[in-house]
């Protein structure tokens, strides 16, 4: 089980391109799981809060998607720009609104949002001290050596974090036992995640080098927290973080795996919701080398995308 949800993901498209990405195995439509697996506690326990069910979170946004016919031009067309199906993006919607988030609001509430935020004070920081300062400690010099990529540079901040940081008396200070995104990302303390796509900052910090490639968008920095809200908010940017985030999953495991994940919303979706593909795609790629799988599998998340696909698709 725990190499199973070590390379989770899956799910199926019908009609964008169909082409197989170059010298990658085609990774067949559809759950790998009979049934849904087990869907984590603390989202039946906020559902069950909110006396809502699944269906009934699920019908809700999709009846929202369906009104904002201008959300659905915008989807299809930053879409197009990162190369992938808009039926990823409207998987991961609706998966984070279903299970992690307890309703979607109009695009234009989103933007409202966004500018609140702006009037805000806000700073990345962790007993006072600024995220880019505290990385610049000896620790993190490894991360600096692998390049400027801010996916790399970011998730190998993260990883030096847990393991050096995390729960730890480091030169007489006692750091938290919270993850980097926590310790450092929430100065509201209103969650781990925002607005449309539920992206947490850090993952837009992450994304910031692919969207400035893809999409032109100005580079962002931890110093400026505001414009790192204001793209996690704004719909206008945020659908482009969203578009990179599933466009690197494909990447990952394509690269790493030798296999083409994009005909299958239900594992985009997965490592939307998980996060760490580069991670998972060289885990998946380990276990498959030793005859443990076949596959990537869906998680609880993208199992629903791939067995609604059709009303998925119907937004569309």
């Amino acid at each position: 089980m725990v190499s199973l949800l070590l390379c989770l993901l899956t799910a199926a498209y019908t009609s964008y391109p169909a082409k197989a990405l170059a010298g990658a195995t085609v990774v067949p439509e559809g759950n790998r799981n009979a049934s849904q697996p087990r869907i984590p506690f603390s989202s039946a326990r906020r559902t069950a809060a909110n006396q809502s069910s699944y269906d009934a979170k699920f019908d809700r946004v999709v009846a929202v998607l369906r009104r904002d016919g201008s959300l659905i031009r915008s989807i299809k067309r930053v879409a197009a720009i990162y190369d992938i199906d808009p039926v990823h993006m409207i998987g991961a919607i609706i998966g984070e609104h279903t299970y992690n988030y307890d309703s979607l609001d109009s695009a234009q509430s989103y933007y409202v949002k966004a500018l609140a935020y702006a009037g805000i004070s806000l700073d990345f920081a962790y007993g006072g001290e600024n995220v880019e300062d505290f990385v610049q400690r000896d620790a993190f010099d490894t991360c600096r050596a692998q390049g400027r990529d801010s996916n790399r540079l970011w998730t190998c901040y993260e990883r030096v974090w847990e393991r050096s940081f995390r729960n730890r008396h480091v030169d007489g200070v006692r750091y938290a036992n919270k993850n980097f995104n926590e310790t450092f990302f929430q100065p509201l303390f209103a969650g781990q995640s925002f607005g449309l796509g539920q992206l947490s900052p850090l993952t837009v910090l992450k994304m910031n080098d692919r969207v400035k490639r893809t999409s032109g968008l100005p580079t962002l920095t931890a110093r400026d927290a505001n414009e790192v809200y204001r793209a996690t908010m704004d719909p206008t940017i945020s659908l482009h973080y969203m578009a990179a985030v599933l466009r690197d999953s494909i990447d990952a495991y394509r690269r790493v795996a030798g296999v083409d994940i994009s005909n299958n919303p239900g594992l985009t979706a997965t490592l939307y919701n998980l996060g760490d593909p580069w991670g998972r795609a060289t885990r998946y790629r380990e276990a498959r080398a030793a005859g443990r799988v076949t596959w990537p599998q869906e998680n609880y998340y993208g199992w629903l995308v791939n067995s609604r696909l059709s009303t998925l698709r119907s937004l569309l």
